[in-house]
């Protein structure tokens, strides 16, 4: 079927609510159809993703013309117990970065892991 991501298996480090959060961060003006690309998503799940966000306060919109722009709350605190008292703040400035940053290893020297 045309337009719709090719599949993942397995597991991933990060959720699809927080790629969804991180594109939304890099553009908050970007169409539910470029964060599906982008993000590997069906168009549906990203709107549904939103639609929890939203829910939750982590996200809300406002409609300008045809446009949404989306607008994060940076200091909503993370929902799993394990992340208690982390921040969106926090765990947007782990996945967001400019797309001329990302390569395999952009990482600092600092947290690179160099064998003993």
């Amino acid at each position: 079927m045309d337009g719709v991501p090719e599949s993942h298996t397995g597991w991933t480090f990060v959720t699809n609510h927080a790629r969804v959060l991180a594109a939304i961060a890099d553009n908050p003006s970007t169409r539910i159809r470029d964060i599906a690309a982008h993000c590997r998503l069906t168009e549906r799940a990203v709107q549904k993703i939103i639609s929890d966000l939203e829910q939750d306060g982590y996200l809300s919109h406002v409609r300008e013309g045809r446009t949404n722009t989306y607008r994060i709350d940076p200091g909503k605190v993370l929902r799993h117990p394990a992340e208690a008292g982390l921040t969106v703040a926090s765990l947007l400035s782990l996945l967001v970065q400019d797309e001329a940053d990302r390569s395999p290893l952009s990482l600092p020297d600092s947290r690179r892991h160099t064998p003993a």
